[in-house]
C-alpha cells in the first residue's frame, strides 16, 4: 500500500514522449505541422500500452474505455460536434463575413484584437465553458485577421485568452463548481476571492493585446458590406451565450437559425443545408478523435500511478501557510498537465488539496480559488489542450503558433503567485 501511495514516476513517460516527439519534431525540421498531433498521441497511447505488464491488454483496454466513457470528454466531443454544425452553417449563410465586416465598421483595426478579449472574456463567463467559447468566436478571429492583416496567432490568441477568463471565474462552469465541492466553500466566496486575483492579469492583458495589434494592424482590405440578417444567428448565440443558456441549446439553435438565413438568402439551396452542416462536424472529426486518444494515455497514466506519484511529491515538500498554498497551485499545475482537462484535474487533486489546506489553515475559499486558478494555467497554454487544439483546428494553425500569444494564463499565475507572497494573512482568515 505503501507504495502505491508513492506512485509511479515511469507512468508519466506517455506524456514525456508526445512533448518530445511533437515540439521536438516542429524545432528539428522547423515545421511544426511535420508531426500532426494525433500521431504524436496514438504513439504516446502505444508507449502506455506496454507499460505494466501485470495488467493484461484486454485489462487496459476496459480501462481506457471507462477513461474515455468519462462524463467530461463525452460532453466536449458534443460540443466539438456541435460546434461544427454551428461553424459550418453559419460560415456558408455568409454569417462569418457579415459579423466580421459589421465589428470592424463600427471599431478601428486597432482595438479589433482588444475586443475579441474582452468579448470571450463576457461570453466564457455567462456559458461557463472556454471550447464553448472558442469554437463560436474562432471563425470571427479568422475573419478579423483576414480583413485588417494582423496576424492570425495574435486574434486565436486573444480569443483563448479570453475563453481561459470565464473558464476560471464563471458560477456555472464545471471547473468552478469542481473547485468548491471538493474544497467545501460557498460559490460566491470563492468568485470574490478569484476575482480579485485574476482581475489585474485580465487589465494588463487587454493593454497588451492593445499595443500589439497596433503596431500589426494594417488598412482595412476590401468592402465592409454586410447584411444584419446574416449577423442574428451569431448575435443569438453571443447573447444566449451571456444570458447563460446551455451551450447546447445555443449551439443548436444557431445552426437552425443559420440554415433559415442561407437559405432564405439564396446562399444556398435547401437541398445543400445537411452538407453545410455536414462540412462544419466533418471539420471537427481531428479534435473529436484527438479528445479521445488523449482521455485513453490519461486513464492509463492514473492507472499506472503517474497522478499518485504527482501528488505524493508535493504533498511530502511543503510546509507553513504558504508552502501549502504553493502546494496546492502546483499540485492542481502538474495534474492539469498530465490530465490535459482541468475539470478532471480539480476533480483528482480536489481531495489532496482538502487535505493541504486543514493541515496547512489555508481558508477552504482560497484553496478552491488557487486550485482553479492554476488548473486553468495549465490548460490554457498546454499544446495539446482541448482549448488549443481547438483554437488550432478552427483556425488552421499549430497550438505552438498560438502559444506565444497567451498572455492571460501567464499573467493570471503571476498574479496569483504574488498573491500568495504578498498578501497579508489575517488571524481568523481560515474557516
Amino acid at each position: 500500500m505503501k507504495e502505491q501511495k508513492r506512485g509511479n514516476p515511469i507512468a508519466l513517460l506517455p506524456i514525456g514522449v508526445f512533448l518530445i516527439i511533437f515540439i521536438g519534431a516542429g524545432i528539428l525540421f522547423h515545421d511544426f505541422y511535420t508531426m500532426p498531433a494525433i500521431v504524436g498521441f496514438l504513439i504516446a497511447l502505444t508507449v502506455a500500452f506496454f507499460q505494466n505488464r501485470k495488467v493484461g491488454f484486454q485489462e487496459k483496454v476496459a480501462i481506457i474505455s471507462k477513461g474515455i466513457g468519462e462524463e467530461n470528454i463525452v460532453t466536449m466531443c458534443l460540443i466539438f460536434l456541435a460546434a461544427g454544425a454551428f461553424s459550418g452553417s453559419i460560415k456558408a449563410a455568409g454569417g462569418v463575413e457579415s459579423t466580421v465586416n459589421l465589428g470592424l465598421s463600427i471599431m478601428p483595426s486597432s482595438i479589433a484584437v482588444v475586443g475579441l478579449f474582452v468579448i470571450g472574456c463576457f461570453i466564457s463567463i455567462s456559458m461557463g465553458t472556454s471550447v464553448g467559447t472558442i469554437t463560436a468566436m474562432a471563425p470571427i478571429g479568422v475573419g478579423i485577421a483576414e480583413k485588417t492583416g494582423i496576424p492570425l496567432p495574435i486574434c486565436m490568441g486573444a480569443i483563448v485568452c479570453g475563453a481561459m477568463f470565464g473558464d476560471n471565474l464563471s458560477m456555472i462552469s464545471d471547473t468552478t463548481i469542481a473547485a468548491v465541492r471538493t474544497q467545501g466553500c460557498e460559490m460566491k466566496d470563492k468568485f470574490r476571492e478569484n476575482f480579485f486575483i485574476v482581475l489585474p492579469a485580465a487589465i494588463i492583458t487587454a493593454v497588451i493585446f492593445f499595443f500589439i495589434a497596433r503596431g500589426n494592424a494594417g488598412s482595412m482590405d476590401g468592402d465592409l458590406k454586410f447584411q444584419i440578417i446574416k449577423v442574428i444567428p451569431y448575435l443569438v448565440v453571443l447573447i444566449g451565450a451571456l444570458i447563460g443558456i446551455n451551450v447546447f441549446i445555443v449551439l443548436i439553435t444557431g445552426t437552425v437559425l443559420s440554415l433559415i438565413v442561407g437559405v432564405g438568402t439564396g446562399a444556398f439551396a435547401a437541398s445543400e443545408m445537411f452538407q453545410k452542416m455536414g462540412d462544419g462536424i466533418t471539420g471537427m472529426y481531428d479534435i473529436t478523435v484527438i479528445s479521445i486518444i488523449v482521455a485513453a494515455i490519461v486513464a492509463l497514466v492514473k492507472e499506472h500511478g503517474g497522478i499518485e506519484y504527482i501528488l505524493h511529491v508535493i504533498k511530502k515538500r511543503i510546509s507553513g501557510e504558504r508552502g501549502g498554498e504553493f502546494g496546492i497551485s502546483v499540485l492542481a499545475l502538474l495534474v492539469d498537465c498530465c490530465t490535459a482537462n482541468n475539470t478532471v484535474a480539480i476533480v483528482m487533486a480536489g481531495p489532496i488539496a482538502k487535505e493541504i489546506s486543514e493541515e496547512f489553515k489555508v481558508s477552504p475559499k482560497r484553496s478552491a480559488s488557487l486550485l482553479d486558478i492554476f488548473a486553468s494555467v495549465g490548460q490554457g497554454m498546454i499544446p495539446y489542450g482541448a482549448q488549443l487544439l481547438a483554437a488550432a483546428s478552427l483556425s488552421g494553425l499549430t497550438p505552438i503558433a498560438i502559444m506565444p500569444y497567451l498572455f492571460y494564463p501567464i499573467l493570471m499565475g503571476v498574479s496569483a503567485i504574488g498573491f500568495i507572497i504578498f498578501r497579508r494573512r489575517e488571524v481568523d482568515e481560515y474557516n
